[in-house]
């Protein structure tokens, strides 16, 4: 399946502002996150179709996923 994933601030840093991966039935965005990899605290917020996901939510081909880093400053 393909889902598209959008990464923001920090997080697009050598990877880029948006893509499509490919994987495997029944993968959560956990397993985007590793294949990417980006550490696990640097996700503040996780989005799946602009709304609060969770690591182990199981996706669907048409969903979207949006990953947010810590937001800093004062």
């Amino acid at each position: 399946m393909q889902i598209k994933v959008r990464l923001f601030a920090t997080l697009r840093e050598g990877r880029g502002k948006e893509m499509f991966l490919e994987l495997e039935e029944g993968q959560m965005p956990q397993d985007i996150i590793e294949k990417l990899q980006i550490p696990v605290e640097d996700v503040a917020i996780l989005l799946i179709n602009g709304r609060d996901g969770q690591l182990n939510t199981k996706l669907i081909s048409t969903d979207v996923v949006s990953i947010f880093p810590p937001v800093g400053g004062g």
